[in-house]
């Protein structure tokens, strides 16, 4: 058999890169026959495929660049992805990081506070994750949990939503004087929509997991996080941190317009790079490979 040609070397390479986000992508294909009927009738217009990837993949590379210049320059950036439960947010989040280096990008996803951390400073669970030079932050929800779902589900009393509320503009200008760059993105889904993806991961396996009780409460308390989110944009929209909307109905659309939209909120250009040169291999005349015990390797089953 002979060796494959570079050129058949490097098509075998883009093309794993694209099985990678076909694979992501069939996430959203394990459904029943009936759901998948419906939510084909309800979204007549979705985005082709081979478009889709397409602009994908041009983002990320993109993204890739936005990663070098903030590591080069020693930037600090956080970006705030907040909305609605199902409104993509995670979605989003996995294709803007999927290619990028974990240690300049990092995604923070907190779980609910301890009691300990109940007791502290409201920022200061929150803190501790904020970027060093060279980084780039991801919160999946951050400290506007509580104006949203503290506040719609009692977690949190009035009087210490309205001290956030107080806190929370001078705390943000705080984090933009000292250098950080600042994004908040509110992922925006109809009731309709909302009821639709609740109802795909109530029949999909690889997504049940996702679904918890504070969601199926967020379906009964749809009206009170409405007024929760007014009232949010209307004490934090501030020129300093301003917040962006985001349509997360379509969902392609929104993480390809997301994406597009980031690339815009930071000033990243070309970095020098050193010139890579791939080493020779050094060959020992005395250097021979023992052979290990087959019990050691991973069972090929496929």
């Amino acid at each position: 058999m002979q060796d494959q040609t570079p050129k058949d070397w490097l098509e075998a390479e883009l093309q794993d890169t694209l099985d990678e986000d076909f694979e992501i992508e069939m996430e959203d294909a394990v459904l029943s026959q009936e759901i998948a009927r419906i939510y084909r009738d309800t979204h007549p217009d979705q985005m082709p495929r081979a478009d889709y990837f397409r602009e994908l993949l041009r983002l990320q590379a993109e993204l890739i660049k936005l990663q070098d210049w903030v590591a080069h320059h020693k930037e600090k950036v956080v970006v705030i992805f907040e909305g609605r439960d199902s409104a993509g947010k995670g979605g989003a989040i996995k294709r803007i990081t999927q290619r990028l280096n974990p240690r300049v990008a990092r995604v923070v996803a907190l779980p609910a506070p301890s009691d300990r951390e109940k007791t502290q400073w409201y920022f200061q669970r929150y803190v501790p994750h904020l970027p060093a030079g060279g980084e780039i932050v991801l919160f999946d929800r951050s400290w506007y949990n509580r104006a949203g779902v503290e506040r719609v589900m009692g977690f949190a009393s009035e009087d210490e939503v309205q001290q956030f509320f107080d806190d929370v503009p001078e705390f943000e200008r705080m984090l933009v004087r000292s250098g950080i760059r600042l994004v908040k993105y509110w992922f925006s889904i109809t009731d309709e929509e909302q009821q639709m993806r609740f109802l795909m991961r109530i029949h999909d396996p690889l997504k049940q997991w996702k679904l918890s009780p504070m969601d199926l409460q967020s379906r009964i308390r749809w009206e009170d996080y409405t007024k929760a989110k007014e009232d949010m944009f209307e004490r934090t929209n501030i020129p300093e941190a301003p917040w962006y909307i985001v349509p997360g109905n379509d969902k392609k659309r929104a993480r390809l317009n997301c994406m597009a939209h980031l690339l815009t909120m930071v000033p990243y250009g070309p970095v020098p790079h050193e010139e890579i040169t791939l080493p020779d291999r050094v060959f020992n005349p005395d250097y021979e490979r023992e052979v290990l015990p087959p019990e050691l390797y991973v069972p090929q089953r496929y």
